[in-house]
């Protein structure tokens, strides 16, 4: 599986801590940064490239890092095509792929440890969408919400 990542520089090291995990369990990973050390930077230069690479389908999932993970989610989820949810458990990362087919989750550096971080993202990656009827129609919901606002803002 492709996984696309990006952080800012407060989510920097626990990007780095995922990254590595991802490519021990086989997964291919492609970084969108932030990479240099000591540098500070705006979430959403380094977001976007990596929720496009989910949303035109270069990329299964992806993984955002920022302090919250709150700017990063509100940045992916502005992109037709995603449903990213910010998660701080791993009963959370398993229902939004059950219920809503997330395929970005967004953490945050500040509030969620390493460890629980790891699983998070692994209950993430290991758990199926339901495909059952009301989730489906729940989320076709949320897509002609993105249609209707995404003409009005044209």
């Amino acid at each position: 599986m492709k996984v696309s990542i990006a952080c800012d520089d407060a989510g920097r090291e626990l990007k780095e801590i995922i990254k590595t995990e991802l490519n021990k369990d086989g997964y291919e990973v492609v970084d969108f940064g932030l990479t240099e050390p000591n540098r500070t930077a705006d979430y959403p230069d380094y977001a976007l490239p990596a929720i496009e690479a989910v949303a035109n389908g270069e990329c299964e999932y992806g993984v955002l890092v920022c302090g919250t993970g709150i700017g990063m989610s509100m940045c992916a989820n502005k992109v037709p095509g995603i449903r990213c949810a910010h998660v701080t458990d791993c009963f959370s990362a398993e229902a939004t792929r059950l219920h809503n087919d997330a395929n970005m989750i967004a953490l945050g550096a500040r509030i969620t440890g390493q460890s629980l971080a790891i699983k998070i993202i692994k209950t993430f990656f290991s758990t199926p969408y339901s495909g059952e009827e009301r989730h489906t129609r729940r989320i076709n919901k949320i897509a002609d919400i993105e249609k209707k606002y995404s003409k009005v803002m044209q």
